[in-house]
């Protein structure tokens, strides 16, 4: 598979678009907007895989907790996606960049004819210079949000099938951790960050954990197979800390940063 080697996939998550008390992180929409809009201006084509409508939705609604029910998880996840767009909009168009929204579901990416439809809206966008943000369909996509087996797993197997979709070169995954770890490092103190893995054996799947922070529902597990998945189709993939976005400039001028999941040759 030949890839485009100015495009790359960023992918967000919940708990880097909102703060400790789930309120919106108005500064990392705003950094992250910088950034990314800096890097297009260098002629890198960008996608941004957004978490964060449920969130952002039970944050809109006054909802003290995160919604349990699914009609509850889809009405915040409709309000959520309006206001997650909204605010990506206003900070995008700061820094003169046209955004498009994207809705995906799991029918999107396994019927071939609506994968074909959307690699070529996808291409569109990128060849007229906009930003696609891309989301689960959460408000309708009910079997997204409640199975265990699901396929996009909380957008980051979204994020990694959506790289292969449009050949990226690269995949971004921010975490709220700076890298994929020997343990967990807020349960090890000692824990080391692994700058570089070539090769994600048993070994490494063990390491990686469950659950992630309790704003969002992904996790390392979920990070580190969309990795595999990636890198398999000769993609890299990096996961590093969404708290720093200017991370992005050393990305791509290949320094060390986070964890380097290198694809396969």
């Amino acid at each position: 598979m030949s890839l485009y080697q100015n495009r790359m996939i960023i992918k967000v998550g919940t708990s880097t678009l909102t703060n400790e008390i789930g309120k919106n992180n108005l500064h990392s929409f705003d950094r992250l907007a910088c950034v990314l809009s800096d890097i297009h201006n260098m002629g890198y084509e960008i996608i941004l895989v957004s978490s964060g409508a449920i969130a952002v939705g039970t944050n809109k609604l006054q909802m003290k907790n995160r919604p349990s029910s699914m009609r509850l998880k889809q009405a915040a996840a409709a309000v959520g996606q309006c206001s997650i767009m909204f605010l990506y909009d206003k900070f995008f168009s700061d820094y003169d960049k046209t955004i498009a929204q994207i809705l995906l579901n799991t029918d999107d990416i396994e019927n071939e004819e609506k994968k074909e439809n959307l690699t070529n809206t996808f291409d569109t966008l990128l060849d007229l210079g906009v930003i696609p943000i891309v989301n689960e369909n959460d408000s309708v996509s009910y079997t997204e949000i409640e199975s265990e087996d699901r396929l996009f797993s909380d957008n980051d197997m979204l994020s990694a099938v959506v790289a292969i979709l449009c050949r990226a070169s690269k995949l971004v995954i921010f975490s709220d951790i700076d890298g994929f770890y020997d343990h967990d490092p807020r349960l090890y103190p000692d824990a080391m960050l692994i700058s570089k893995i070539d090769c994600i054996d048993h070994s490494v799947h063990k390491l990686a954990g469950g659950a992630g922070s309790r704003r969002g529902t992904g996790g390392m597990k979920t990070k580190l197979n969309a990795a595999e998945l990636v890198t398999a189709q000769g993609i890299d993939a990096i996961i590093t800390n969404g708290k720093n976005p200017d991370a992005l400039y050393d990305i791509i001028k290949g320094h060390s940063i986070g964890t380097l999941f290198s694809g396969k040759k």
